[in-house]
């Protein structure tokens, strides 16, 4: 285990980063008092997350599981033997649905006969999602890409017809302890307060510690990359990006000095700097697409405006989510105008 008291911060981009080599898979590294770092492979481009332990007096709290599957289970019983110190699992803790965050939830809970906690509306998005209900399927979201001009399934690259989030996530909790904005629980000895989040996910959990000046942050606020805000079908006329971008803010309002424990990438110190730079950066995609839009444009004719390079069809598949979500965010705001076409097609031009 590795101490904050040990290592050698370095500076990157504004920010700093206290831990600059992450914890082989099996192994923890202790980044506060009692707050332990994990980090696990997934089978995807992000190829990691970040997972964490907190000691609770005579137990353990798990914040985020990993993605389902027999690899990550086999990193987890080494990690009992080795870390846990002959004390259980109390407590199990998910930021948000997602299955690199929910995929092991229901099997580490019947390991250790512990509780889950989390949002509700992140479990009924769970519940949905593995259960194919209604609008929470693929081809939901291939029927929404094709309103706005999109067709992403060819024959030489076809989409697979599998539920990826039952790949992920095998099983579902039968019930969970909800959680909730602005909850404080005790962990350690010490108050722990939800932050909740929107726009990546229906309610995220992030958890501020005020005494160990930490944020465990999920994808809400990541050191190098923006997380994904896509629209969703079943809220197609949504603005995840509003909400998101809100979120940014009320995040950006904590102490400065806060130690930043995101699900990828490095631990960082820099919450607000990270998050004026999140806020430019979509300012200027916004504004982009703006001017992309001085004729009437589909989401297809103007997603290449926001990602320029190649994209294969399960890469197109977000960012075409996340480019409805900037359109949606003009067309709200009134910046933008939407155009139903007889084909039943939108297309968005300046208002």
């Amino acid at each position: 285990m590795l101490s904050a008291a040990k290592v050698k911060s370095h500076a990157a981009g504004g920010l700093e980063y206290p831990f600059p080599e992450a914890p082989a898979p099996a192994e923890a590294h202790e980044v506060a008092p009692g707050v332990y770092w994990l980090r696990m492979p997934l089978p995807f481009a992000l190829e990691h997350i970040n997972l964490w332990l907190l000691a609770d007096g005579d137990g353990w709290v798990i914040v985020d599981c990993g993605f389902g599957g027999n690899p990550t289970r086999g990193l987890w019983r080494r990690i009992f033997v080795s870390h846990l110190r002959g004390k259980p699992v109390t407590r199990i803790i998910i930021t948000h649905f997602h299955p690199d965050h929910f995929g092991l939830a229901a099997w580490l809970a019947d390991e250790w006969r512990a509780p889950v906690w989390m949002t509700e509306p992140e479990f009924a998005s769970a519940q949905a999602w593995h259960t194919a209900h209604d609008l929470f399927t693929r081809e939901a979201y291939l029927a929404m890409f094709r309103q706005h001009g999109l067709r992403i399934d060819t024959a030489e690259q076809p989409l697979t017809r599998e539920n990826l989030f039952k790949r992920g996530v095998a099983a579902i909790p039968p019930r969970i302890v909800p959680m909730h904005d602005d909850q404080e629980f005790q962990i350690n000895g010490c108050a722990w307060r939800v932050v909740a989040g929107y726009g990546h996910s229906p309610e995220h959990a992030a958890l501020f510690c005020d005494e160990l000046g930490v944020l465990i942050a999920g994808d809400m606020v990541l050191p190098r990359i923006s997380t994904n805000v896509s629209v969703q079908p079943h809220l197609p006329d949504a603005d995840p990006l509003g909400r998101f971008l809100a979120s940014l803010t009320r995040y950006s309002e904590l102490d400065a000095g806060t130690l930043m424990l995101p699900s990828h990438g490095l631990p960082f110190y820099g919450l607000r700097e990270r998050v004026k730079s999140l806020h430019r950066h979509h300012a200027e995609r916004l504004d982009e697409l703006w001017r992309a839009c001085g004729q009437p444009r589909t989401g297809a004719e103007v997603m290449p405006v926001l990602f320029k390079r190649a994209l294969d069809p399960q890469q197109t598949f977000f960012a075409m989510g996340e480019t409805l979500s900037h359109l949606n965010f003009l067309w709200q705001r009134r910046r933008l105008k939407r155009e139903s076409c007889a084909d039943g097609s939108y297309r968005f031009a300046r208002a």
